[in-house]
């Protein structure tokens, strides 16, 4: 009953500030600052939703602000064929990070796991490096030397994989004219 009070009150209030405002601003007056505040009805129905501070995906905290369709290829792994891919599968709507329920997470997190991502993929691909390197076949060889493995030109350019251009030769002496 309180509350109907206030906010009845608070109607009456706003009712009569916007009326002597009005009839102050044709008058030249300053404007009226209300001395009686309305009252905020008290919503006790509107429970209170947990804010999502970061959600943690595959061990990855990934962006809130972002939808979760890009958030996910901040994974090692998944790409935005992959997002995609998972997002259709779990049916669950591409929304903000931050909007999702637990219940979602949840299933983009089981989703998730069934990709080979992060460390397991690391380690997969390190490994497939160093049984190239073992071989001793021509791209292991290549990746021993650091230059590129697939058939690019080195002549110019290669510049990734070779590192800095070499300077002149140090220690060699000029000869003085």
């Amino acid at each position: 009953m309180a509350s109907v009070l206030c906010a009845q009150m608070g109607n009456l209030s706003l009712a009569r500030n916007l009326t002597q405002r009005h009839s102050q601003a044709f008058r030249g007056a300053a404007p009226f600052t209300p001395s009686l505040r309305p009252c905020r009805p008290l919503t006790l129905t509107q429970p209170r939703r947990e804010v999502i501070r970061a959600a943690r995906i595959a061990g990855v905290e990934v962006p809130n602000q972002k939808y979760i369709e890009y958030s996910l290829q901040y994974v090692y792994g998944i790409g935005h064929t992959t997002a995609k891919a998972i997002l259709a599968s779990t049916e669950v709507p591409n929304k903000r990070t931050r909007e999702l329920t637990e219940e979602e997470l949840t299933i983009l997190r089981d989703e998730v796991e069934k990709y080979m991502t992060e460390g397991d993929l690391r380690r997969f691909n390190a490994l497939n490096i160093k049984r190239l390197k073992d071989i001793g076949c021509y791209r292991g060889r290549r990746h021993i030397a650091g230059l590129p493995v697939r058939g690019q030109r080195t002549r110019t350019n290669a510049r990734t994989r070779k590192g800095k251009r070499a300077g002149p030769i140090t220690g060699k002496k000029v000869a003085k004219k």
